[in-house]
């Protein structure tokens, strides 16, 4: 694969994903803002109260971008064997595998572990399928 189809369709992905969690933000803001929840954000994400700092959005794309690299090398590796045919139906597999083994069970778990309000785990599940399926197109696109 060429290094700049793979760099590519990481950063594309990790915009993707950027946009898709930033909007989720604003929509599900008054989770954000709900003081009874401020100790279970992290010292990154709201080190007091207010909006998050430059560093959370820093590390939110590196943290991404790392994901993205991951994810374009486990399609280069797995392209053969995901079904359908062209990049649409390729990314839309690979976008669905990724979301069933990562983001559902992960949101399942979520539900269990962390004091948060069911519809903002669902919110957050939902912009996982999102960025999944847009992404892994996207993908799917630059490493035929």
């Amino acid at each position: 694969m060429d290094i700049k189809q793979f760099l590519f369709a990481a950063v594309l992905f990790t915009i993707i994903g950027q946009i898709v969690h930033t909007a989720g933000a604003i929509a599900t803001m008054d989770y954000y803002s709900d003081s009874s929840y401020y100790n279970v954000w992290s010292v990154f994400m709201m080190p007091s109260a207010g909006p998050p700092p430059a560093l959370f959005y820093i590390l939110s794309l590196a943290f991404g971008l790392i994901s993205a690299f991951i994810y374009v090398y486990a399609y280069s590796v797995l392209k053969k064997s995901i079904p359908g045919k062209g990049f649409m139906k390729k990314g839309i597999s690979y976008g669905a595998l990724l979301f069933l083994v990562g983001t559902f069970p992960g949101s399942l778990m979520m539900l269990l572990l962390i004091n948060l309000p069911i519809m903002l785990i669902i919110g957050w599940t939902i912009e996982g399928f999102i960025v999944s399926l847009a992404g892994c197109v996207v993908i799917a696109k630059l490493v035929e």
